[in-house]
This record gives structure tokens, C-alpha cells and sequence, in this order.
């Protein structure tokens, strides 16, 4: 290779005595490679081995040899190169999710699925080909989500990549989905209510606090035990100030059907308070709806001194006073929007207190004590 001088322009071929085909390329600035040409489907190729001296000439002719075995078999290692090249990545995949699919969703949905999209998956494998994942791939990214941000969290992220990767089979970037079999990360059904104490606290911080449409949120999300989303998506014509009923149409609401429920008197004094400045109750920019509110949220617990409580707990914190206030199962159900009895049922517990105090009293009567004191039972050592 050394004794090959450069051509006064261009580039010249020095072809190989034992492979057909197989050549030392000299360009006029003395850059030498090794290629191989051959034909595919009648059109003359090049297919270039790589740099010499990266590449010795016994490597390069071992390769060129298995190039000309891969090309006899009838491949083409430069239309395969290219299509390498050109091949969809993980980005381009997002890219064409947020576009097409993600429209379909509800706001608040959107924003989460971005976000995931954003911090996790993109930086993790936006740069590789969507054809290369495999089931290590995913679940590797599982398993650091689920170390780094929590169970909860990493299994979202996979239900996320794996309506990607469904989609990209339907687009044929994919034959298979390497998100089957990934076993979830085992999650902890949170139990989280606010007590009178906790209660107090944020009552006031809400008051205090410097952005009233996000205290206002919050309040609704107290007084009505509504989803995040469906609470950012109000609008004015959804809710009917003389009878005190809000529709919370399907498009919002997580069992995509209309959801009718009464106002108390609180929350329809929340809203006869606010001023309609927009079709939204809580608008955000650019016409639309407000959509993050987590910055304010964590302002309010700091100052409520509050911890561990998330939004959506504010769901379970209403259900549970409807529990402890005796109301029956079916009707915190319905309250809610829960389509499955078992859903509702996490609530059962908080029966106790109603319960035992009925008991009470219809023990007294039946006991000719109508008029008796219900005094409460006091714990003691088991004999």
C-alpha cells in the first residue's frame, strides 16, 4: 500500500489479483481505502471496506471475501448500509407518536406522555434504531427507571414504549414488540388521606398562597374528589350554575364516557367567585387550558408543612370523608366515576367509626335503652 502513489485528481482503483472485484483506492490527496465492487440488480456498486492502514491488507481481503460470499447469496451491502443509515431511530419514533397518537389523549395525559418521552426515553434511546431494540434494551431501562424515579414511574414509562413499539409495528418498523414479557415493578396502593390537622394546614396555605387560579384547582379537587385532568379541563358550559350539576364530558374523564355529578355548596360558591375570562374555568395559555400545576403544589405542602401527599390524593382524601360520614359504597362510586365496584372497595375500611356507632345505637334499643349514652370501646389485652 505504501508503494501506491495518487492520482493527479480524482481517485484511482488498484485492483487485487486473488479476489475479483476487490481493489485499493488511492485518492489524489494520498488517502487510501479498500472497496469492493460488484453488481446488484444490474447496477455497478462500491462498497467501501474502510481506511487503510485502520485496515491491514490481509483484514481487508479476509472481509472482502465474505462481502463477495454475502453478495453471491444475493445481498447488496450497499443498499443494506443505506437503509441502515436511513432506518427509523427511537427519536424519529417519538416524534411520530407525539404527532399522530398523542392528539387522541386527553391534555393532562399528553403533557405526562411528553414528559416521560423527554426526560427518560429519549435520552436513554432516542439514537437508536427502532429495528436493533430488544427485550435487554427495555427492560434494562425498566429496571434503572424503577431504581431512579420508582416503581410507579418505570412502569409507566414501559406502558408508554410499548404503545410506541405497538405502532411501530402497524408502521412495519418493527415485527415484533420487545415490550412482551417485561414483568412490571411491583407497586404499593397508596392509603394517603389528609387528617384535621393536615387539613387546617393547607386550608390556610391554599388562602395564602400567591396564584389563586392553582389554590382554586386544589379547592375543587377537595370539594369534588374530580381527577386532575378533569378539574383543568372545565369549562363553563359544562357546569350548570342554576342546578348546581356538572358534566364532565367523555373526553376527559379516565372511562371516556360523560360523568354528571352535583356541586355542594362550597364548590359552587369556588366557582361563582371566578370571573369567565375564557371557555375554561382555570384557562393556560394560548386558548387552552391550564395543564402543570406540580411547581404550586409543592409550594403549598412546604408550607402547609405537609408531606408525602400528592395531588390525586386529594381524591382519596374526599372519598374517605364520604366513607367516615357513612355514605354507602355506590354512591362514593358514583361520586367519583369508578366503573368497578372493586375499585371503590379500598374505601370499605374507613366504615368502621359509622358503623360501630349504629351498632351502638340500635344495641341500646333493642335493650330498652333508647335514651343510653354510646360510650366508645376501649381497647384492652386479648385473654
Amino acid at each position: 500500500m505504501r508503494r501506491l502513489k495518487p492520482p493527479p485528481k480524482g481517485n484511482k482503483l488498484h485492483y487485487d489479483d486473488l479476489i475479483s472485484g476487490f481493489a485499493a483506492r488511492v485518492t489524489a490527496a494520498d488517502a487510501k481505502a479498500f472497496v469492493v465492487n460488484y453488481y446488484s440488480n444490474g447496477r455497478e456498486r462500491r462498497f467501501t471496506i474502510g481506511a487503510w492502514p485502520d485496515w491491514s491488507v490481509a483484514a481487508a481481503r479476509e472481509e472482502a471475501k465474505r462481502l463477495k460470499r454475502h453478495i453471491d447469496g444475493g445481498g447488496d451491502p450497499v443498499g443494506e448500509h443505506r437503509a441502515d443509515r436511513e432506518a427509523p431511530t427511537v427519536n424519529d419514533l417519538c416524534d411520530r407518536f407525539e404527532e399522530e397518537h398523542l392528539p387522541r389523549k386527553r391534555p393532562t395525559t399528553q403533557y405526562d406522555y411528553r414528559g416521560i418521552l423527554r426526560a427518560i426515553v429519549r435520552p436513554a434511546l432516542g439514537k437508536r434504531k427502532v429495528a436493533s431494540l430488544a427485550f435487554e434494551d427495555i427492560d434494562r431501562l425498566h429496571r434503572d427507571v424503577a431504581k431512579n424515579n420508582g416503581p410507579y414511574r418505570a412502569n409507566r414509562t414501559i406502558a408508554v414504549f410499548s404503545k410506541m413499539c405497538s405502532l411501530a409495528m402497524q408502521w412495519r418498523w418493527l415485527p415484533t414488540n420487545p415490550c412482551r414479557g417485561i414483568e412490571r415493578a411491583d407497586e404499593q396502593k397508596r392509603k394517603r388521606y389528609l387528617n384535621a390537622a393536615e387539613l387546617e394546614r393547607l386550608s390556610k396555605a391554599l388562602t395564602e398562597h400567591d396564584d389563586r387560579d392553582a389554590a382554586d384547582i386544589f379547592r375543587l379537587l377537595l370539594l369534588t374528589g374530580a381527577r386532575r385532568g378533569e378539574v383543568l379541563a372545565m369549562r363553563w358550559d359544562d357546569y350548570d350554575s342554576e342546578s348546581g350539576i356538572w358534566s364532565k364530558p367523555g373526553a376527559t374523564t379516565k372511562q371516556k364516557t360523560t360523568h354528571v355529578i352535583p356541586l355542594s355548596a362550597p364548590a359552587r360558591q369556588l366557582l361563582a367567585s371566578r370571573e369567565r375570562v375564557s371557555e375554561y374555568v382555570f384557562p393556560g395559555r394560548a386558548g387552552a387550558h391550564r395543564i402543570e400545576i406540580k411547581g404550586n403544589w409543592a409550594r403549598v405542602c412546604a408550607v402547609a408543612k405537609i408531606k408525602g401527599l400528592r395531588v390525586h390524593d386529594l381524591r382519596h382524601s374526599y372519598a374517605s370523608q364520604l366513607a367516615s360520614a357513612g355514605i354507602g359504597l355506590h354512591v362514593i362510586g358514583g361520586l367519583l366515576g369508578h366503573t368497578q365496584p372493586q375499585t371503590t372497595h379500598r374505601y370499605a375500611h374507613l366504615f368502621s367509626d359509622p358503623l360501630r356507632a349504629a351498632t351502638e345505637k340500635v344495641g341500646a334499643i333493642i335493650a330498652g335503652k333508647s335514651s343510653a349514652k354510646i360510650l366508645p370501646l376501649k381497647k384492652g389485652r386479648r385473654r
